[in-house]
């Protein structure tokens, strides 16, 4: 990975075989990002992304192994508990133009993969909500 910040923007690439959300969580922690957004392109060739069962109050995910583009990259960074907290989101096309995506648990870059995250001054921390299920942001 190697990035440049421009004000409350860094400019991210990252290298064939880097994991977009470790990778995202090294560079928060080493730059003491609290609170962030997400967006970004690149190539894939691993991904692991579902959805959030509100009735059982968990996340699905389904494993996808071939090349694909991601087509949307988004999402935030947060604190809980004084953790980074990061809650991505993914949408990726595979050859034959078929999309799949949802909650980002994990996606290797298989060539290059350019974000960009906006830094937003202050902090905002999440707490788990027993009626919902996930964690929340509390203000």
């Amino acid at each position: 990975m190697e990035y440049r910040k421009f004000g409350n923007h860094y400019v991210i690439r990252l290298e064939k075989g880097e994991e977009i959300v470790a990778k995202m969580k090294e560079l928060c922690e080493k730059e003491n990002v609290k609170l962030a957004s997400l967006s970004g392109i690149g190539a894939v060739n691993k991904v692991t992304a579902g959805l959030f069962k509100t009735k059982e109050k968990k996340y699905v995910s389904k494993t996808y192994e071939e090349d694909m583009e991601i087509v949307s990259l988004g999402g935030n960074v947060s604190c809980m508990n004084g953790e980074t907290y990061l809650h991505f989101h993914i949408s990726v096309a595979n050859e034959a133009g078929e999309v799949r995506g949802g909650h980002l648990t994990e996606a290797y870059i298989s060539a290059t993969g350019e974000l960009i995250l906006t830094e937003i001054e202050g902090s905002a921390d999440r707490e788990y909500s027993e009626e919902i299920g996930l964690n929340l942001f509390k203000f």
